[in-house]
């Protein structure tokens, strides 16, 4: 695997990002720029977070996503020691969805 070179972020991918206004409209978003393993990569780190949230432990978290012990550890850094972002979008997603049930 090649080793990725990390430069300054663009600002403008955020902001571009930040403008997009339906969950299709980001759906297509992300399927325009980004390979089908690229999204699969980010669907399925998401999707551990959630499970990681709801205090799953890893085994079953390895055989609901099928994601490898090392990627179940690096979302868990991520989610236990992050920007904490990911964590607040799903704790807001969780709570949308109990309002609206």
């Amino acid at each position: 695997m090649a080793k990725i070179i990390r430069t300054e972020r663009l600002p403008e991918l955020y902001k571009a990002i930040a403008s997009l206004k339906t969950e299709k409209e980001c759906q297509q978003f992300f399927e325009d720029l980004c390979s089908e393993a690229e999204l699969s990569a980010m669907e399925q780190r998401f999707q551990v977070a959630e499970l990681l949230l709801q205090d799953k432990v890893y085994l079953d978290i390895l055989l609901e996503t099928k994601a490898s012990t090392s990627t179940i550890s690096r979302v868990k850094r991520m989610v236990t020691g992050g920007t904490g972002c990911v964590k607040r979008v799903i704790q807001s997603i969780n709570t949308e969805e109990k309002q609206e049930g």
